[in-house]
């Protein structure tokens, strides 16, 4: 099975806060307003497989690094997330870090997650890290490491 899917919250799609019934967001409170409604939104884009969304948050030049020992594009990435019979239907976000500066974030932790991946039932746990960047004023993910953890 293939993690990529769940690079941010997967790793941040995905991370859980009291506004959403499910997990399928992280808990932002504490962090700027406007990183926080990036994180959430991206958290819900892998969720929800939107790809105007992840097109959005996802920086050009994004990378991930996945836990098949692959580096994926931003392309790549997207294309897994969207493909056919590939759905995410539960996420638990524990063990959160977050670092952030003026520019930049770090924001990980560890999540469950199960679903389907081009129609094959998969069920992960795995440890993330997403790094941010503010380039003209808006946050972008530019870099995902996601390892596989028992």
């Amino acid at each position: 099975m293939r993690l990529s899917r769940w690079s941010g919250a997967i790793c941040a799609a995905l991370i859980a806060t009291q506004v959403h019934a499910g997990q399928e967001v992280g808990d932002y409170r504490g962090l700027p307003q406007d990183l926080a409604a990036a994180a959430t939104a991206y958290d819900l884009a892998q969720f929800k497989s939107d790809r105007a969304e992840l097109e959005r948050l996802l920086a050009d030049d994004y990378v991930l690094a996945n836990a098949n020992g692959e580096n994926q594009t931003k392309a790549q990435d997207i294309a897994d997330a969207v493909a056919p019979g590939s759905k995410t239907t539960y996420v638990a976000i524990t063990q959160q870090v977050r670092k952030v500066w003026p520019n930049g974030a770090v924001l990980g932790g560890m999540v469950d997650a199960k679903g389907f991946n081009r129609g094959k039932a998969f069920t992960m746990r795995a440890r993330f890290v997403d790094v941010w960047a503010k380039r003209d004023g808006r946050w972008q993910v530019i870099f995902t490491q996601v390892n596989s953890a028992p």
